[in-house]
């Protein structure tokens, strides 16, 4: 069946990613643990993922293995940034991708001057600051329908859908209702901006930021469960080193292009 009638129909439809490097993981725990009798748990209620030499190793570049931090580019792209927190590394992978790349300079830049940054509404500032004052998530095009312009949550989803969808026709209407209000398909009000308070240049400028934004914004969710594993590796190289490359070696071991 094709996704968008199983959709229609009220099915959900989920993707499964097979990923070696979970078997990474899985093998270095087990090799520290023989050699060492050490036992690593990253799941476990000690677990914390704010290691200052894990960010150091990534900050530095020397990210060969590391999940998702692997390429020039990215490598690159984390010695400018220099990561402090799993929120950067999150962000990293989600903004390294054919068009949000063109934000990476100004998210670097914010990340080393707060001061600088300037939010076009003040209710913007709790949904933006995490992320420096940049666009980088669809729940944050979510929460901004919601906290401007008094969306529930199933209809801010229906927007980013929209949007992420590039519906012009349904997002020409849709902009009246982010500033004047309406009802959603449920008969719910919403309030819009101008009842909440946003001038309406402002509110257009921001739906206008959204509009081009949203159509490569991405979800949250899949990049935090990345940078959790991205982190993992990271610490696994830092602490770890001969067990997580023999790990990875080992995992590859019919590849010589990899081994090499």
């Amino acid at each position: 069946f094709n996704m968008v009638e199983c959709e229609e129909l009220g099915l959900l439809k989920m993707d499964f990613l097979g990923l070696r490097t979970l078997t990474d993981i899985k093998k270095a725990i087990d090799l520290v643990k023989q050699t060492k009798g050490i036992d690593i748990d990253f799941y476990g209620p000690d677990a914390t993922y704010d290691d200052a030499g894990v960010f150091e190793l990534i900050s530095s570049g020397d990210t060969h293995a590391v999940f998702q931090l692997e390429s020039e580019g990215m490598k690159k792209f984390m010695k400018d940034l220099k990561p402090t927190s799993l929120e950067d590394i999150i962000a990293g992978i989600s903004l390294y991708r054919p068009g949000p790349m063109q934000y990476i300079d100004d998210y670097v830049r914010n990340k080393r001057n707060p001061a600088g940054i300037k939010y076009d509404h003040p209710l913007l500032e709790p949904i933006l600051s995490v992320t420096y004052g940049i666009m980088v998530y669809q729940e944050q095009v979510m929460r901004m329908v919601q906290d401007l312009a008094g969306y529930s949550m199933g209809n801010a989803d229906n927007v980013r859908r929209m949007m992420s969808k590039k519906k012009l026709d349904a997002m020409n209407k849709e902009r009246e209702v982010f500033l004047h209000g309406g009802t959603d398909n449920k008969g719910k009000k919403i309030d819009g901006c101008i009842k909440r308070g946003v001038p309406e240049d402002v509110g257009n400028k921001i739906f206008d930021d959204m509009m081009h934004f949203a159509s490569y914004a991405f979800n949250k969710s899949h990049a935090a469960a990345y940078g959790y594993l991205a982190y993992q590796t990271a610490y696994l190289k830092r602490y770890h080193t001969v067990e997580f490359v023999t790990a990875v070696l080992n995992n590859r071991i019919t590849n010589i292009e990899e081994i090499r």
